[in-house]
């Protein structure tokens, strides 16, 4: 596990707020393997879901959930498209918009639908890829300009012109323990080539590819690093995305991962720890073959650990013991359901998994629009309630003995 002071940086702290550095040792705590006054809690929200939960709970229009139930930490991104570029309208009507981003991906967005599609990229053959340069990664506009990118832009809702990066961090951070983040070289792939041609070009071409990879990886170190600098200190903790796997395994070998991305995971969670931040791996899919690999990294907590891919919070506790920080695995199919009687059942039953810290309340993916306002209130209250330390789960009590 990284390590990371237990007071925050004395500099700061005079501007931040009484409850802002209580959520703050709380997570450091708990990310340390010490038992906190409570289980953190936070989350990533559909625009979708804050819609729904404003109208089942009639909330103003401009309620947010991180401010309403005081979660622990949020998490930021700033521009990371490889070229610095305004969105190109390529079609537009009531109903969707199909833009050429900064990765050179051409999506079609349909404002009624949750995610947009992938219809193409301009990079569309190993040699463009290979010639490919990126602009600088320490280019200021990338944390101190408003523009258009691609991953604050173009997902669950449309948002052209986002706000300056740093302007969000400042905003937020009297309030909650901020996160910056950076995408890791597999996540770029899917965004700049495609999943299929990033697996085919891998299969056809391994070496040619993991050259590519190591190229990627070092703009994003250099991205990170950048990032880390603007904030000056405002930053409390570090996400790295990167989704290697789907339902089942991973998308390549492990033996593949290993060689080539997890070099450039390690160096951007290294130089992280060394800004004194908190670390948390963001990874879709059944992750098992390589779950020790984050351990050995020094990842703080492995996040969302998707249920519907077969990992349980507390048989990974008992498993790797508190050599592992989990943050999510709370199944989000259930919370959907909206049965309280086995919404009750998941959430304390994994509440276990806390005992001893290490363990961070959050869904097992993002809190979609098919979960009910109420529903998600119901299960804050419930992680408040039962989440205090000492944990008491009454029925839903279990040992935790590591294997």
């Amino acid at each position: 596990m990284g390590m990371f002071d237990t007071t925050g940086r004395a500099k700061h702290t005079e501007g931040r707020k009484a409850d802002t550095l209580r959520k703050l040792e709380r997570m450091r705590k708990t990310l340390r393997h010490e038992e906190p006054d409570r289980v953190p809690i936070s989350d990533f929200f559909w625009g979708s879901f804050i819609r729904r939960w404003r109208e089942e709970l009639k909330l103003p229009d401009d309620a947010n959930p991180y401010f309403y139930y005081d979660l622990d930490r949020i998490v930021t991104t700033p521009n990371m498209d490889p070229w610095i570029r305004p969105f190109e309208t390529l079609k537009e009507t009531e109903k969707e918009v199909v833009v050429k981003t900064g990765f050179g991906a051409i999506l079609r967005k349909k404002f009624d639908a949750p995610m947009p599609e992938f219809i193409d990229f301009e990079t569309d053959t190993i040699e463009k890829l290979e010639a490919a340069q990126f602009d600088d990664p320490y280019d200021k506009k990338r944390y101190f300009s408003a523009g258009d990118n691609q991953i604050a832009g173009v997902g669950d809702g449309f948002e052209r012109n986002s706000p300056p990066w740093i302007e969000t961090v400042r905003s937020l951070w009297p309030d909650f323990p901020v996160f910056g983040s950076i995408i890791e070289c597999n996540e770029c792939l899917t965004r700049l080539i495609g999943v299929e041609n990033s697996m085919l070009w891998i299969g056809l071409y391994p070496e040619r590819m993991g050259n590519i990879i190591n190229r990627i990886g070092q703009f994003y170190l250099d991205c990170a690093k950048a990032q880390i600098a603007a904030a000056k200190g405002l930053l409390d903790g570090f996400v790295i995305w990167g989704d290697v796997a789907y339902r089942r395994n991973l998308f390549f070998s492990p033996e593949y991962w290993r060689r080539y991305f997890k070099p450039w995971v390690k160096a951007i969670a290294d130089y992280a720890h060394q800004n004194n931040l908190m670390v948390i791996y963001h990874g879709c899919g059944n992750i098992n073959s390589i779950l020790a690999d984050f351990i050995e990294i020094g990842i703080d907590a492995l996040n969302p650990l998707e249920a519907k891919a077969g990992l349980d919070a507390v048989q990974l506790r008992r498993q790797y013991g508190h050599r592992l920080g989990i943050c999510g695995n709370s199944d989000i199919q259930i919370w959907e359901s909206g049965d309280r009687q086995q919404i009750r059942r998941e959430v304390l039953r994994k509440l276990n998994a806390a005992k001893g810290g290490g363990y961070i309340f959050q869904s097992d993916h993002s809190v979609s629009g098919a979960v009910s306002g109420k529903t998600y209130d119901f299960i804050v209250n419930l992680v408040r309630q039962y989440g205090q330390y000492p944990l008491r789960l009454g029925e839903f009590d279990e040992a935790i003995e590591t294997l």
